[in-house]
């Protein structure tokens, strides 16, 4: 765990970098180094890698839609054909696109779920506060933010049992399941809103607005280790973006 011990800055910053390189490629290669990397050092933030790509399933059900977007499709089909079969024609040339964009998704995702995993919300805006300087306004809001991310599954539970509990529910049917779908997204939209409506308002009462400096109560250090961190991240992405 000696990488989940790193200061948030540091980590966010180094998957940024890793971000940034990513968007640079579409080598299956290079981008599929970046996930190995990332599940390789993932013990070393204190989770297991199928732990993070658990918490990343959304990113893994995007990369698989990717693939299948791109084989039905792709307009370019040259190559020799792998599969052909109905409307999927897939060749070397779709299947190399496809699979790139996929690790590409992939490569931008799990270092953000592995930050966001492994970081204290109250730490991050401690960190953003003492070592980007970022104004209080801003870095407790993203501390609020983090907070209510983790609502939201609840709130979608929540929500759900209660359409079921009515009567409500999709019976097998997949076109009433999009629109019950559909319907619990913009419910928990619209309750999202509502929710940062209101903490906007309670933040403004107590002066985050005012200007005034701001003290923190607890110190957060920025060593070699983080340097290091960065640094090394920055390598990598210089390799990426220059290979």
């Amino acid at each position: 765990m000696i990488l989940a011990r790193r200061a948030p800055v540091a980590k966010l910053g180094a998957a940024l970098l890793l971000s940034l390189a990513a968007l640079t490629t579409l080598n299956a290669v290079v981008l599929g180094g970046i996930v190995l990397l990332t599940l390789l050092v993932t013990p070393l933030f204190g989770l297991t890698p199928w732990g993070l790509l658990r918490r990343a399933w959304p990113a893994l059900l995007g990369a698989a839609s990717v693939v299948i977007s791109l084989s039905l499709f792709a307009a370019n089909r040259s190559g020799a054909v792998l599969v052909d079969f109905g409307p999927f024609l897939v060749t070397t040339s779709v299947l190399s696109l496809s699979v790139s964009y996929a690790l590409r998704l992939l490569a931008l995702a799990l270092p953000a779920v592995l930050v966001y995993a492994t970081t204290d919300p109250t730490d991050l805006a401690d960190s953003l506060i003492q070592h980007v300087k970022a104004p209080a306004r801003f870095a407790i809001g993203a501390l609020a933010a983090f907070r209510l991310v983790g609502l939201l599954g609840e709130e979608w539970r929540l929500i759900s049992m209660a359409r079921r509990a009515r009567g409500i529910d999709a019976g097998g049917n997949p076109l009433r399941w999009v629109r019950l779908f559909a319907g619990t997204a913009f419910g928990l939209l619209v309750g999202a809103i509502r929710r940062g409506t209101r903490l906007a308002q309670a933040m403004d009462a107590r002066g985050f607005d005012s200007g005034t400096p701001r003290t923190v109560a607890r110190p957060s250090p920025f060593g070699l280790a983080d340097w290091t961190l960065l640094l090394a991240s920055l390598a990598l992405a210089t390799l990426v973006i220059t290979h």
